[in-house]
């Protein structure tokens, strides 16, 4: 791993009342490239993730000078309203279960207040990403057979070594 002043995070961020806002595969992809725009910008180093129907999980490192609060914001704040433009644009109906009416905004994509952990042991890392790993087989989802076969996750990456998200970094590097 790389060393920053920011311990490595595992991260669960769900949408709005568990709603099946991230089935949309352009809203996946929304998401994708947010992160490596992130990366881009040198903020982030991802060393693995998943995407759910319902929620993403990845596992990260802030870069130094990268405030937590402020980048999640931002992060969950961009992708909110470009899914929500995109759900706009194509009529999409779950839109509706999206608003909330608040003072701040009519609706909303993802739950507040993400779970974050500090990863601290290199055994605690594993165990987390064989959990993201595992997802889509184990969920309810059923979205493959094995890991490596969802296209939306790291799994591929940690198995054969081929990043295709070009964002990707592995956490024993």
């Amino acid at each position: 791993m790389i060393l920053f002043d920011h311990h490595t995070q595992f991260i669960t961020v769900t949408n709005l009342n568990w709603l099946p806002v991230l089935e949309n595969d352009y809203h996946k992809q929304i998401l994708l490239e947010a992160l490596a725009y992130r990366v881009a910008l040198k903020q982030v180093t991802i060393y693995a993730f998943i995407i759910m129907p319902n929620h993403f999980h990845a596992i990260w490192q802030l870069h130094d000078g990268i405030k937590k609060d402020v980048f999640q914001r931002d992060l969950l704040k961009f992708t909110a309203r470009s899914i929500l433009k995109f759900m706009q644009m194509n009529e999409d109906t779950l839109i509706e279960k999206l608003k909330v009416n608040d003072a701040d905004r009519e609706y909303q994509v993802w739950e507040r207040n993400s779970l974050s952990i500090d990863i601290y042991s290199e055994n605690f890392l594993k165990q987390k990403l064989d959990y993201i790993h595992a997802n889509p087989i184990r969920s309810k989802w059923q979205l493959a057979t094995l890991p490596e076969e969802y296209k939306f996750s790291s799994a591929l990456f940690y198995e054969t070594g081929k990043n295709d998200f070009g964002f990707l970094h592995h956490y024993s590097e």
